[in-house]
């Protein structure tokens, strides 16, 4: 199993979606193109592509002119029925790929948050699994309207769309299943000025905050992750 990673912002990590990968002994090629890293145009002996989150949004094409090319890489590997993951930007730019609309800074979110399953998601190979309500991470300021065709997994009441698929394995996942307590840890010790800025208290409540979330979030969020990579 090849996986091409895309990773849009530094000090995002894997987390969740790593731990799968690595149990299911996938073989990862990872760019950076925020740094300059060129996309691959052939990817023909890939498996899947992942796309992890960033800071900017999703129609920041002036300041990041890769983006749609990572978008036709979206829709190359979708039209081959091959697997995609998005998450957060990701998630985003799955959206814009097909046709959907992004909203910028209308749906602020930060922290662990409850996400509800839409009654599709009970049949879904990924979802399937889950309860129907369950806590998440959140780091996010924008959302979408869902492109033509998708089917809608799960919301909650800042976003409408936290969770949707395209195709046979296409998913978008607006909340952040991959950020276990360690990552979550990683990045309010990186991102800590930034976090502040959303959350003053962050460094106070935190740690009460993962005692009381976050062990249930990091079974759901290895739970997609395994999910999603069964897919592959």
């Amino acid at each position: 199993m090849r996986v091409l990673i895309v990773e849009n912002y530094d000090g995002t990590g894997l987390g969740n979606v790593g731990a799968a990968l690595a149990e299911a002994n996938a073989e990862i090629d990872l760019y950076r193109p925020y740094l300059g890293d060129a996309l691959p145009t052939d990817t023909t002996d890939h498996d899947a592509l992942v796309m992890f989150g960033g800071g900017q949004n999703a129609l920041a094409d002036e300041a990041y002119p890769y983006f749609p090319d990572l978008m036709k890489l979206i829709r190359t590997f979708t039209d081959r029925q091959q697997a995609v993951l998005g998450i957060c930007l990701g998630s985003q730019l799955i959206a814009r790929a097909f046709g959907g609309e992004n909203h910028i800074g209308t749906a602020r979110e930060f922290g662990w948050q409850k996400v509800s399953l839409a009654p599709e998601a009970k049949a879904d190979t990924v979802l399937g699994g889950l309860p129907a309500s369950f806590p998440t991470f959140q780091w996010h300021d924008d959302t979408f309207s869902l492109p033509g065709g998708a089917v809608r997994l799960a919301g909650n009441a800042v976003a409408e769309n936290q969770a949707f698929r395209v195709g046979r394995a296409t998913y978008g996942f607006q909340f952040h299943f991959e950020a276990d307590r360690a990552l979550v840890r990683q990045w309010s010790a990186k991102f800590g000025d930034l976090i502040a800025q959303k959350r003053p208290d962050w460094t106070e409540t935190m740690e009460a905050d993962a005692a009381s979330f976050g062990a249930d979030a990091d079974e759901r969020g290895i739970a997609i992750a395994r999910a999603w990579v069964a897919a592959i």
